[in-house]
């Protein structure tokens, strides 16, 4: 067993150490601490390990307060503050930034915070039947695994929900298929929550009253799955009330379906919203594109603001969701929604959008490379606001915008939507140059 000094944390919350000229990445170790570790795996150029013992404990280390942090690979930081949390996703978005692009923010935006606990309103739990380990197993996935940690709670969803993980374990072992339902995944919205049920056979008449009664015990509607997003439909009640979140700043309701992407986070979701309508300035009269626009998380608070949006989202589900949400909220006259696939996104494509003042970019993990590139004199707008959740992209494409089309990163900042995990959202201001 050896000891090291960490040095730092890396984008998977591990602490680095050097030793022997060797980076070593060590699961539970936090920056400042002296640490005993034990090697997983080894490599020429570096290895991976975890910690044994802290010699020297971090000011910053606290009492991780889940019973299954440590096997569960949910959570990789629960054992840092949550401010020194975001403190330290604050310098993986420069590090990334700088190495990865080779740009520099002119500012650094103050971290968006919310609650540390209790915040994930969306959740994918794996099922298993394992019978060596006891029967149904419900959670996610063990670290370094694909084998599913056996929670009992889980204290990053709400309380409620939480309480309910025992529940689901003897519901799931009631049912006919129990080996067959493999996922549940929970959408908690501010008018209803649904628990979405996936089924790989066809429920009995018995699995539909459990469900039922599920359902009515905990105040939940129960959804089935058969097959893919699109299947799932209302198993009970039926008439339930539909799902929706509400952005009260901006005056805007957003229905949505279960299966839809919506933010996990609604706290930071209407925080980030703020402070991107603040970078982006929006003014009555501007032609705005919201591009991965999805339901129109965006869009509708900045067409609230009266500017003219045109949205572009490759899920024609999505797009006829945030079709209709604008209609619901008065603004189907300032907003246009189109499906396309911007991972193929083109000069000719991003100019038959037609004239942009503006531009919100809010891509999944793959980044916006191909609208980044597409981005020429033809079309290129003045200000460009980037919500990213993956450091390593946004820095790959801020490298596009600076060094090839004349753009000047003037802000970026994180934004903790996932507290106690490795995970980083962040937002960046991008204007032209004095000389672009």
């Amino acid at each position: 067993m050896s000891a090291a000094v960490i040095e730092s944390l890396d984008h998977e919350g591990r602490g680095i150490a050097h030793v022997d000229g060797k980076a070593v990445f060590i699961e539970g170790a936090l920056p400042g601490e002296r640490v005993e570790y034990t090697v997983l795996r080894e490599r020429p150029r570096y290895a991976q390990a975890e910690t044994a013992r802290v010699l020297k404990a971090s000011a910053q280390r606290v009492e991780p307060r889940c019973a299954h942090f440590g096997t569960c690979g949910g959570c990789s930081m629960q054992h840092l503050d949550p401010l020194a949390q975001a403190a330290a996703k604050q310098r993986i978005l420069e590090d990334a930034l700088w190495h990865i692009g080779k740009v520099e923010p002119q500012v650094i935006y103050p971290a968006i915070h919310g609650p540390a606990w209790g915040y994930r309103y969306r959740a994918r739990l794996t099922v298993r039947v394992v019978p060596s380990k006891g029967g149904v197993l419900v959670g996610f996935h063990q670290k370094r695994s694909s084998h599913i940690a056996d929670m009992q709670s889980c204290p990053v969803l709400p309380p409620a929900i939480s309480a309910l993980v025992p529940e689901l374990h003897r519901l799931i072992a009631r049912l006919s298929i129990a080996d067959r339902v493999p996922q549940i995944e929970i959408a908690v919205s501010d008018t209803a929550t649904a628990f979405v049920f996936r089924h790989l056979l066809p429920f009995s008449e018995g699995d539909r009253r459990a469900l039922a009664a599920f359902a009515d015990a905990h105040g939940i509607q129960a959804w089935a799955q058969p097959g893919g997003p699109d299947t799932a439909a209302p198993l009970h009640p039926q008439g339930g009330p539909g799902l929706a979140y509400t952005l009260p700043e901006f005056d805007v309701r957003m229905d949505f379906r279960p299966t839809d992407f919506t933010q996990v986070n609604v706290h930071i979701n209407r925080l980030l919203i703020r402070r991107a309508i603040q970078l982006l300035d929006p003014q009555p009269g501007e032609r705005i594109a919201d591009l991965f626009c999805g339901l129109g998380n965006f869009s509708l608070p900045i067409a609230r603001r009266g500017a003219t949006m045109v949205g572009v989202e490759g899920s024609e589900a999505l797009v006829e969701r945030a079709l209709a949400n604008a209609a619901a909220n008065g603004l189907a006259e300032r907003c246009e929604f189109h499906a396309a696939n911007l991972f193929e996104a083109t000069e000719d494509s991003l100019a038959a959008l037609g004239p942009l003042d503006k531009l919100l970019i809010d891509p999944p993990r793959e980044g916006a490379i191909a609208v980044v590139k597409a981005i020429n004199s033809l079309q290129r707008p003045p200000r460009i606001v980037y919500v990213s959740c993956n450091p390593a992209t946004l820095a790959r494409d801020a490298a596009v915008l600076v060094h090839e089309k004349g753009y000047v990163l003037r802000g970026a900042g994180i934004a903790n939507m996932f507290p106690q995990t490795s995970h980083v959202e962040s937002i960046a201001l991008f204007e032209l140059g004095e000389q672009g």
